[in-house]
């Protein structure tokens, strides 16, 4: 009788078993074909060893004093020899010194003594008025690492009548009076500013072109103070620390404003660091001098000869302090770009002009022939 078949489980596993591992024939072993392989993998999946840099930070250079102008003695009309330096040195490092500009150093105190106010208003009503994309003005944002330390204050003032209603209701007492100094002020460096840069022309042997739109933005502020309070007894450590972070900062973002010129008064100040993509420079600035430092504007029009850089003063002192940088546009950037779009004539109206001028010429034609 014939065995009946075996039951088969409904669910059968599903076994398999792994490939045999490649085995060389003959006279070598398994121990050395894994030696073999480890010393393959060990060569082929080795990571290089990579040498990187401790910390990502331009190397700061001291710098012996850039040169100065003497504005009393700038000849506007002829070419100035004395200049030629002063031309060498934008082009090299993008600053050099003003003396005898004119600017009151009473009328400057007076400003700076105004402007300890506006530091003193609270935190929560600084929010009303911080600095936007779509509002260019008012108290800058304090982010991160920033909150921590707060080694300086930075407020922007422009002629806003926006900025001026919002002051005058959240700010301590003393606002008009502030402003109106500071406007007085910034119309005297407005006309240092516009003594300057024709003589800056003049002796250089670089052409400059206007007519940038893409500098252009959309909101013509004219000339902007950014105000600067400097806190007091700040250690070392401190100092490198928040220096390392402003450069990176300000070579990431760059300055928010297109302009020409920027003119410090920093008067006291123990140092001044000159920041540029290319590297970081450092002087101690004469008394008494406007350090200027040069803009967007002027490197487009230079056509990259001139570096637009960022300038920044520092204070060590026991007493906290508030410096000054104006960020001049002349007018006739505006003006100059203006007129270049005026002159163009777009294909519509060129169109026009060609049937216009086809149908004079016919309308001639027929009445040369018939008359």
């Amino acid at each position: 009788m014939a065995a009946s078949p075996q039951p088969v489980s409904e669910n059968p596993i599903d076994f398999r078993a792994p490939p045999p591992s490649p085995i060389a024939s003959g006279r070598r072993s398994l121990v050395t074909n894994d030696e073999v392989l480890t010393e393959y993998l060990e060569h082929s999946l080795q990571v290089p060893d990579l040498i990187l840099p401790d910390k990502f930070f331009p190397k700061q250079n001291s710098l012996e004093n850039p040169p100065t102008i003497d504005l009393l003695a700038l000849n506007l009309d002829e070419f100035d020899a004395s200049l030629c330096k002063v031309v060498e040195s934008i082009a090299r490092n993008g600053c050099f010194q003003l003396v005898n500009h004119g600017i009151s150093s009473e009328l400057v105190s007076s400003v700076q003594a105004a402007a300890t106010g506006i530091f003193q208003v609270p935190p929560e009503k600084r929010a009303e008025i911080t600095r936007l994309p779509e509002k260019p003005y008012g108290f800058e944002e304090v982010h991160g690492e920033e909150a921590g330390s707060e080694l300086s204050e930075e407020f922007v003032w422009c002629r806003d009548q926006g900025l001026k209603l919002t002051m005058e209701r959240i700010a301590p007492i003393g606002y008009s009076n502030f402003s109106e100094k500071l406007e007085t002020l910034m119309a005297n460096i407005e006309k240092v500013s516009r003594k300057i840069l024709p003589s800056l022309w003049k002796n250089s042997q670089t052409k400059f072109v206007y007519g940038n739109d893409d500098m252009v933005q959309g909101k013509e502020l004219g000339t902007v103070c950014c105000l600067y309070k400097h806190s007091q007894n700040v250690l070392e450590d401190e100092w490198d620390s928040s220096l390392r972070y402003d450069v990176i900062k300000m070579l990431i973002r760059g300055t928010d404003y297109s302009h020409a010129l920027c003119l410090h008064l920093c008067d006291g100040s123990s140092e001044f660091h000159v920041y540029s993509k290319k590297g970081w420079v450092s002087f101690t600035p004469d008394k008494n001098a406007l350090v200027v430092t040069t803009g967007d504007q002027i490197q487009a029009w230079s056509g990259g000869q001139y570096k637009h850089v960022i300038g920044r003063p520092i204070f060590k002192g026991e007493e906290d302090c508030i410096s000054m940088a104006f960020l001049y546009s002349p007018p006739t950037f505006i003006s100059n770009s203006q007129s270049n779009k005026e002159k163009t004539i777009s294909l519509g109206e060129q169109a026009i002009m060609a049937i216009f001028l086809t149908l004079v010429y016919q309308f001639l034609v027929y009445f040369y022939r018939n008359f």
